[in-house]
Parts: structure tokens; C-alpha cells; sequence
């Protein structure tokens, strides 16, 4: 009986105490992720606050710009998409027959439901119906045998980065500004990073010289650059990359044996205005003929579906060793298998409904909220761009804003005092002033001297007027209390 009050007495509290940080993997303390930082763990406190003082603060509500994340701000989920996954789940609940067919026929791939495991890879007839998209997109046969179904992008991106990277003399190059998720998983898996400087002059393009210098940085430490990442379009810059800047990469990459492209597609169908088209890099190296080693990501995360939630997405091998693909394969089968609805979700996204009023709806829905996201984009860019000290390149693509702030001397004198970088005591202070959360640009990589945020353009239509008097506004109170015109 004692040897049973002491252990219940360890479970109780005393166990907790026997695991410190400094138990705690050195890797994963040192990688920071800014999308989820202390910015939002602050919008959470704020939050829980308000629910007991609602009148403490001078907003209702948190508004999330600070992630890709539609549905959380009003977006409404894909209405074909919807059906048929409940058809899936739920067989006898309501359909036309185009959606009972299709649920049908998902079922029958799925060899016992939704709630089975699926094969390592994925669902065949998902991965058929991937290949097919990519083919008729690019004009090119793909593979089902070379697509891999993943919980998101995200998933995919960090079996490539194992299966490449496992200390410091393997090298990854990431854009700066990046997403962080390349330097996360990089730090991670003990790597180094090698960040090239995109171009903000010239609509954040990707300089090639940035590349050699980045990859000579690399080596000059020891290390062998394996992988090179680039976002098209960009985040968090929203830049689309033209026909001319991809086959230059492509070539780039030609000259270097052992280096891989990483190439993060989660965005092509955010696309607006006379922007460059989106052309995949699958494409530009079928054209061009060559044999790089590419890895393709896409994602049901964006786009016009913004189902970030089903976590569902995929990659694409081409030009890979079958030798190297027998590992990938060994590192899903770790996780067994990607989540099967999001699976399903996949290839909804990449098979739309073909005929009847199911097409006619899917593609008013499409263009309406494809047009919606630029109209958005267009207009918080604008006000943006007209704010003292603030310059805002014209939105291309994706799903975010990047704008470049000059702060003056005595916030930035301020951000020291707080142990903060000067664009992150910005957003802090406009988190608290207004409850719109942003990301500093800090925790994206930029140019030393420099600071930005990111902003997404996400929140409704109906909401992005008191978005842009609220940014404005804050940005004027901040700029009279600090002083307007310093230099940092």
C-alpha cells in the first residue's frame, strides 16, 4: 500500500518535476515558429481576459491576421466538397447522384471507411485522381506512383527535410522573408540554413546571385547544400514568380549535383490581376528537359477551398531515385497513413464536379471567392501603401501582405528597453490597441535594418473597411506617440 500512495503521489505532482527543459531535445527549443508566437499567445490572454472584462479593452474582438486560415474568418467551405465527404462519412444522408457517386466510389477505395487505415502513400484512387490534375495542368504525364498524400504540406516538408538533412554539414536555402516552417524544420534536424534575400524592390523576386551567395555561405561553413526551397507564390510576400525567374532557378540548380528543389505550390490558384501566371516547376523542367531532382508541394489549405483544418495535401516526385523513394515511403509508413477525410479532400480539390448544375455552382463559387480575396488584397494593399512611413508591394498573389515600416527612433529605443525587435513591440502594440493580430517580420528573415509584418487579407469582405480605419488609425496614434520620421 505505500508503494502505491508514493507512486500515486509522483503522478499526482511530484513526476512533473523530474522533467526540466534541460531534458528537453536543445533542437526544439532553439526552433521558433512566428505564425504561432508570442504575438498570439498574447491575442489568447487578451481574449480569456475579455471574456471576464469586456469592457476592459477598447475592441470586441480578436481578429486573426496573422495565418492562411479562411474558414476561421467567415469563408464558407467548399459546397461540393462538403457533400460528398458527409456522403462519405454518412451514406445515407442527402446527395445528388454526381455526389453519391463520387462518395461511392471514395468508400469503395477506402476498404473499410473513413475510419480505416489507408495505404502508406495514400488512397490509389486519390493519387490517380492527383496525377490526372498534374497532367492535364502542365501537359505532362504524372505518376500516381510518385505522389505521396500527406496531413498538409507541412507533413510532406518534413519528411523531405529528414530524409535529407541529419546535422549540421547538410545544408537547406530558404527564401528571406520565408515561411517558417523551413527554418523550424531545419533547426529541428540540426541543418544549416542558408537564407537568400528576395528582391522587395522588384515585386520580392529571387535573385539568382542571392542563391550562389546563400549556397557559397553555406559551404564557406562546412556544410553541403541539399535542398533549395522556393515558395511560388510567396509567402509571406505573395510574390508570383515569372516563366523567366523559375527556369533560371531550374538551371541554377543544373549546375549543382546533389541539390534538390523544394518546390511549396501551395498557393497557385491565388493569383490576381496582370500578375505572372502560375507555372509549375514540374512544367518548366519537362520543357526544359532536365534532370533536377524536384519534390512538388500542394495543399487543400488554400487556394479557394481553405480547408486547413482536414489537414490534407500531397508532394510529387520527379526525377527521383527509386532507391530514394523506397525511404520516403519507409518514413510514412512510420505514421502509418495521412488522415483518410483528408485524403478524401484532396482529391475534391484537384477533381471538381464535371457536369450539371454541380459545375455551374462550383464555378461561381470558385470566381466569387477568388475575386473576393483580390478585391480584399487590392485594397488593404492600397491603405497600406498610404500610411506614413509604411510601403506595401502590390499584392501578386497568395494570401498575405509583407509591408516594409520605418520606425522612428524612440519606438525603436522602446522595443529595446522590452527585449523585443522593433516590429514585433509594432505589432504588440497594435494587437492591443486594435485586437488585429499580425506576425513581425522579424520572425520571417528579412534585411538587416529593415522591418515588416505580415498581414493576411482574409477577414470578410463586410470587415475589411474596419480592418484597414483600424490599421490606419492605430498606425497614427503610434507614429504621434513615438515620433514620425526617425530613422532606425
Amino acid at each position: 500500500m505505500a508503494r502505491l500512495i508514493v507512486a500515486l503521489a509522483m503522478l499526482a505532482g511530484g513526476a512533473s518535476a523530474q522533467l526540466s527543459i534541460d531534458a528537453v531535445n536543445p533542437k526544439v527549443v532553439e526552433a521558433e515558429y512566428a505564425v504561432r508566437g508570442k504575438i498570439l499567445d498574447r491575442a489568447g490572454e487578451i481574449e480569456r481576459d475579455m471574456a471576464e472584462n469586456p469592457d476592459k479593452w477598447p475592441f470586441k474582438e480578436i481578429v486573426r491576421c496573422n495565418i492562411g486560415n479562411p474558414q476561421a474568418l467567415g469563408q464558407a467551405p467548399p459546397a461540393f466538397a462538403r457533400a460528398v465527404l458527409s456522403q462519405v462519412v454518412l451514406p445515407k444522408s442527402k446527395g445528388s447522384k454526381q455526389v453519391r457517386e463520387r462518395a461511392d466510389a471514395y468508400r469503395a477505395a477506402l476498404r473499410g471507411g473513413v475510419g480505416a487505415y489507408s495505404d502508406s502513400q495514400g488512397v490509389s484512387l486519390v493519387r490517380e485522381e492527383v496525377a490526372t490534375f498534374i497532367s492535364d495542368r502542365d501537359g505532362y504525364d504524372a505518376s500516381p506512383d510518385d505522389i505521396f498524400l500527406t496531413d498538409g504540406a507541412s507533413a510532406g516538408v518534413r519528411h523531405l527535410t529528414q530524409l535529407l538533412v541529419s546535422g549540421p554539414q547538410d545544408g537547406v536555402l530558404a527564401p528571406a522573408p520565408q515561411y517558417p516552417l523551413y527554418s523550424a524544420t531545419t533547426t529541428l534536424f540540426d541543418g544549416t540554413l542558408g537564407s537568400y534575400y528576395l528582391d522587395e524592390a522588384a515585386d520580392w523576386a529571387a535573385p539568382v546571385q542571392e542563391l550562389k551567395k546563400a549556397y557559397d555561405e553555406v559551404v564557406a561553413k562546412g556544410a553541403t547544400p541539399k535542398l533549395l526551397v522556393i515558395i511560388n507564390p510567396g509567402n509571406p510576400t505573395g510574390a508570383s514568380l515569372p516563366r523567366k525567374s523559375l527556369e533560371a532557378i531550374v538551371r541554377f540548380v543544373e549546375q549543382r549535383p546533389g541539390l534538390v528543389l523544394a518546390a511549396d505550390e501551395v498557393y497557385q490558384e491565388n493569383v490576381y490581376g496582370d500578375a505572372p501566371p502560375f507555372i509549375s516547376f514540374k512544367k518548366i523542367v519537362r520543357d526544359l528537359g532536365s534532370k533536377i531532382p524536384l519534390v512538388s508541394f500542394h495543399s487543400i489549405s488554400k487556394g479557394f477551398t481553405g480547408e486547413c483544418g482536414l489537414r490534407g495535401g500531397y508532394f510529387e516526385l520527379t526525377n527521383i531515385d527509386t532507391a530514394v523513394k523506397a525511404q520516403l515511403t519507409k518514413l510514412a509508413s512510420v505514421s502509418l497513413c495521412s488522415n483518410t477525410m483528408g485524403q478524401v479532400a484532396v482529391g475534391l480539390m484537384v477533381n471538381p464536379p464535371t457536369s450539371g448544375p454541380e459545375l455551374k455552382a462550383y464555378e461561381k463559387e470558385k470566381k466569387e471567392k477568388l475575386a473576393s480575396l483580390e478585391r480584399r488584397a487590392n485594397k488593404v494593399a492600397a491603405a497600406l501603401d498610404a500610411l506614413e512611413g509604411v510601403s506595401c508591394v502590390r499584392p501578386q498573389g497568395a494570401m498575405y501582405l509583407f509591408p516594409s515600416i520605418t520606425l522612428p527612433d524612440a519606438a525603436v529605443k522602446a522595443a529595446k528597453r522590452s527585449s523585443m525587435a522593433p516590429d514585433a513591440f509594432y505589432a504588440l502594440r497594435l494587437l492591443e490597441g486594435t485586437g488585429l493580430v499580425t506576425v513581425p517580420g522579424s520572425g520571417f528573415g528579412q534585411k538587416n535594418g529593415t522591418w515588416h509584418f505580415r498581414t493576411t487579407f482574409l477577414p470578410a469582405e463586410k470587415q475589411i473597411d474596419n480592418v484597414v480605419q483600424k490599421l490606419a488609425g492605430f498606425h497614427e496614434s503610434f507614429l504621434a506617440k513615438y515620433g514620425g520620421g526617425g530613422e532606425l
